[in-house]
């Protein structure tokens, strides 16, 4: 039986829009290519949610990558808060689910940096019966380790919970650790089966 609610925050609770963010900035495409593979698309992009890296460390990372670039990585990054969006539903979704009887919990890849920047854009942090953010205990999804440290802090029982996440690597994750768990494509689906949830329909 499902009792728990998990959620991710980035492209389920909140859009993430790196590729409108570099449009704020008027660069060319070839300069919005360069940044892409040197920040967005790159591997060291998540070392940003797993928080062991400085600021500083980051951006030498990101330029390291590509040094033509330099001014304009520092231009990105100073104004990261641009890469996160609203939807007008998730003010409203976490009471709603708690209403009916579910916990509702947070996991998500997501870094200091963004959390302060971005702060008032978050309000179901403060809703939410427990948050697990990736930067504070230096773990990121899909790694198992995240998924355990979930269980513990919470004292959850993977069978009893639902994971919504919007990339596949991270809901196979959790399905091998006994949750079940469905890719969210887009905030019109998810709306969807959040309003199956409620109304006690089966959403698989």
């Amino acid at each position: 039986m499902i009792k728990n609610i998990v959620l991710d925050i980035g492209n389920v609770l909140i859009p993430f829009s790196w590729r409108q963010h570099l449009d704020h900035f008027g660069f060319s495409d070839e300069i919005k290519k360069r940044l892409a593979d040197a920040v967005f698309l790159n591997d060291d992009w998540n070392e940003i949610d797993r928080g062991v890296l400085t600021k500083e460390e980051l951006l030498a990372r990101f330029i390291e990558n590509d040094p033509g670039i330099e001014k304009e990585i520092y231009m990105v990054m100073e104004n990261i808060n641009g890469t996160v969006g609203e939807y007008p539903y998730t003010s409203t979704w976490v009471p709603k689910l708690k209403s009916m009887g579910y916990r509702v919990y947070l996991l998500s890849n997501f870094s200091d940096q963004q959390l302060h920047d971005s702060r008032e854009k978050l309000p179901f942090i403060d809703q939410a019966d427990g948050v697990l953010l990736s930067f504070r205990y230096k773990m990121i999804k899909p790694d198992d380790a995240i998924y355990q440290k979930l269980f513990e802090l919470f004292s959850l029982k993977p069978e009893e919970c639902l994971f919504f996440d919007d990339r596949l690597e991270n809901v196979q994750a959790a399905v091998n650790y006994g949750m079940q768990a469905k890719q969210v494509l887009s905030k019109e689906g998810l709306v969807e089966d959040l309003e199956k949830i409620v109304q006690g329909c089966e959403i698989f």
